[in-house]
């Protein structure tokens, strides 16, 4: 996430994201640097405008007004059909009724013992 930030700094002081100044910015930061990741990180913003990334980024949760309840609405949908899958996936034999015979036939001498 640190070199995310790193490029984001760069980008934001108008400097040019390459592997030597995002470089430095990672040694300022303290961080133990690893070039793999900084040639893969400038490679992959080659062809991105950050700025336009940033704001459309900014811009996705307002445009979701009621964002919270269109996700609680989707999780309850999704729930719905792992319930459904469940249901028919299931190979496991209801044995609720079993247990409940078994419970009453444990407890058919008690009711002697107590009157």
């Amino acid at each position: 996430m640190e070199y995310v930030y790193a490029a984001l700094i760069l980008n934001e002081s108008d400097e040019e994201i390459n592997e030597d100044n995002l470089t430095d910015v990672l040694d300022a930061a303290g961080v133990d640097v690893e070039e793999s990741r900084v040639k893969a990180l400038v490679a992959a913003l080659e062809d991105v405008d950050i700025d336009d990334a940033v704001s459309e980024a900014a811009a996705v949760p307002a445009a979701g007004a009621g964002g919270a309840a269109g996700g609680a609405a989707a999780a309850d949908e999704a729930a719905d059909e792992g319930e459904d899958e469940a249901e028919e996936t299931s190979d496991v034999p209801d044995t609720t009724d079993e247990d409940e015979e078994d419970d009453e036939a444990d407890g058919e001498g008690l009711g002697e013992l107590f009157g």
